[in-house]
C-alpha cells in the first residue's frame, strides 16, 4: 500500500509537470525563434534601404560589400533579387532550395514581408528564412532574402529544455521523498495496528497503541482498537478467572463427595452394588482430573511467563523413568534416545515436564500391549527437538488438526481414560515457551509428537 500511495503521488506530480512544462517548453522555442526572425527582418529592411538606389541605377557595389561583410561577421547568407527574380547581389554562403524559397520570393515581390513560421526545435535543422520587398514610392523594385542557420537558436532551445527537464527531475525527486514521508506518516498507525492485532490474537491482552500519530481518522481508529483490546483482554481474563475459580471451588465438594461415596462401599452387599460403587468412584476421579486440567490450563494461559533454562535431556530422562512402571503394566516398551549429553533450552517452568507427561501418557495408552514408545532428544533447527513416537493406531489428518482442542477426543478413544485436556495444556505451555508442538504420522502406523524449544544460545 505504501508503494501504491507513493506511485499515485508521483503520477499526479508527473502529470502536473507535463501540463506545465510542455506548454512552457513550446513557448520558449517560439520566443527564441521569434527573436531571431525579428532580428533578421530588421537586417533585411536595412539591406533593402541600401539596395534601393542600386536597383534604380543598376550599381551593386555598396550592397554587395554590405552582404559580404554581413556574411563574414555572422555566417548568414543574404541576397538581393530584382523584380524579375534575377540575383542582383548575394553573399558567399547564401543558399536556398528553390522549393523552399518560392513562398518567400512570391510574398516579397507582392510587397509583403515574409518569415518562415515554424518554431525551431532541438531536432529540426531547417534554416530561418525572411524576405522583405525593396520599395520606391510604392513600386516594388526587388527584394532582400536572408537565410539564417538555426544552429544557435536550436542550441538555446535545447539548453532551456534541458533546464526544464532538470527542474522537472528535481521536482519529481522532491515529490518522491515527500510522498514516501507522507505515506509513512499515513500508514505508520496501520502498520502498528497490524502488529498489535497479531499480539492480541496471540493472547497478549496488555497491548496498547499510542493515538498521537497519523491522520485524525486513523487516530480515532487507534482509540477504537485500544478500547477493543481492553474489552477483549477483560473478557479473556474474566473467562480464565472463572475457570480457575470454578475448578478450585469444585475441588472441595468433589473431594467430600468422593469420601462419602467411598464410605458407602462396606455397606453394599451384592456384586451389582459394588460394581456401581466402583464406577462412581472412577467417575469422581475422572472429574477431579478434568478440574485439575482446567486449573492448569487457566494458569498456563494467564499473561506472559518468565522463561527459565532447563536441560531437556535431564527432563526427558526423569519423565521416562517416571512412566516406566506404567509402560511395564501395559506391556509397552518405553525407550529414550539421546543425541547429545546436555540440551539447554529456555521454557516456562515445568512446561517440558507436563508436555512429556501428556505425550508419553497418550503414547503408552494407545500403543497397547506389545507396543513401543520412543522418546528422542536431539538438536534441530537451531534449537532442541524432543520426539515422542509410538506405533499405535495413529490419527487421520483431520484428527491431527483437532488434537489440541479442548475436551476433544478421537471417536475410537472414548472408552480410554483421559480428560481431553492433556494436549491442549501441552500446546499452551510450549507456545508460552516460544516453542512449537507438532504432531505428524510416524510412518505407516503411529504418531510422532515433536516439541521444539529454543536453545540457550539461539537468538530470540
Amino acid at each position: 500500500m505504501r508503494r501504491r500511495l507513493a506511485a499515485s503521488y508521483l503520477l499526479l506530480m508527473t502529470l502536473v509537470l507535463l501540463a506545465l512544462e510542455i506548454p512552457l517548453a513550446l513557448t520558449l522555442a517560439s520566443r527564441e525563434s521569434d527573436l531571431v526572425r525579428a532580428d533578421r527582418l530588421a537586417d533585411a529592411t536595412r539591406f533593402a534601404a541600401l539596395a534601393r538606389p542600386g536597383l534604380r541605377t543598376d550599381t551593386i557595389g555598396t550592397v554587395r560589400d554590405e552582404l559580404a561583410r554581413y556574411d563574414e561577421l555572422y555566417g548568414i547568407g543574404a541576397a538581393v533579387l530584382d523584380r524579375d527574380r534575377h540575383t542582383f547581389a548575394r553573399s558567399v554562403s547564401y543558399h536556398l532550395e528553390p522549393a523552399r524559397g518560392e513562398a518567400a520570393v512570391r510574398a516579397a515581390l507582392a510587397g509583403q514581408q515574409y518569415s518562415s513560421a515554424e518554431s525551431v526545435l532541438p531536432w529540426t535543422g531547417e534554416p530561418i528564412v525572411v524576405a522583405v520587398p525593396v520599395n520606391d514610392n510604392g513600386e516594388v523594385l526587388g527584394m532582400v532574402i536572408i537565410v539564417s542557420p538555426a544552429d544557435r537558436v536550436r542550441d538555446a532551445v535545447t539548453f532551456w529544455w534541458l533546464a526544464l527537464g532538470g527542474i522537472g527531475l528535481l521536482a519529481a525527486l522532491a515529490c518522491v521523498l515527500t510522498a514516501r514521508s507522507l505515506a509513512n506518516w499515513v500508514l505508520r498507525p496501520v502498520t502498528v495496528l497490524d502488529a498489535m492485532t497479531h499480539e492480541v490474537a496471540a493472547g497478549d491482552g496488555n497491548t496498547r497503541i499510542s493515538d498521537q500519530a497519523g491522520p485524525s481518522e486513523l487516530r480515532r481508529l487507534t482509540r477504537s482498537f485500544n478500547d477493543m483490546a481492553g474489552a477483549v483482554a477483560d473478557a479473556m481474563e474474566r473467562q480464565r478467572a472463572f475457570v480457575a475459580h470454578a475448578s478450585h471451588q469444585l475441588r472441595n465438594p468433589l473431594t467430600a463427595l468422593r469420601l462419602r461415596v467411598e464410605e458407602l462401599g462396606p455397606s453394599l452387599a451384592d456384586d451389582d452394588g459394588r460394581s456401581e460403587h466402583r464406577l462412581a468412584l472412577e467417575e469422581t476421579d475422572r472429574l477431579a482430573t478434568v478440574l485439575d486440567g482446567l486449573l492448569t490450563l487457566a494458569r498456563a494461559e494467564r499473561g506472559r511467563h518468565q522463561l527459565v533454562t532447563i536441560d531437556a535431556v535431564a527432563v526427558a530422562e526423569s519423565r521416562v523413568a517416571a512412566w516406566e512402571p506404567l509402560a511395564r503394566h501395559h506391556a509397552t516398551t518405553l525407550t529414550l534416545t539421546v543425541g547429545l549429553p546436555v540440551a539447554l533450552v529456555q521454557a516456562v517452568p515445568t512446561a517440558l515436564d507436563q508436555t512429556l507427561d501428556a505425550l508419553i501418557d497418550n503414547a503408552v495408552k494407545f500403543s497397547g500391549s506389545g507396543g513401543r514408545v520412543e522418546v528422542e532428544v536431539r538438536a534441530a533447527d537451531d534449537g532442541i527437538a524432543v520426539h515422542v513416537r509410538d506405533d499405535g493406531p495413529g490419527m487421520t489428518d483431520a484428527q491431527l488438526d483437532q488434537a489440541t482442542e479442548r475436551f476433544w477426543r478421537a471417536p475410537d478413544a472414548q472408552n480410554i481414560d483421559g480428560s481431553g485436556l492433556g494436549l491442549t495444556i501441552a500446546a499452551v505451555l510450549v507456545d508460552a515457551s516460544g516453542g512449537r508442538l507438532a504432531m505428524t504420522h510416524a510412518g505407516q502406523r503411529g504418531l510422532d509428537a515433536r516439541v521444539w524449544l529454543r536453545g540457550l544460545d539461539t537468538p530470540a
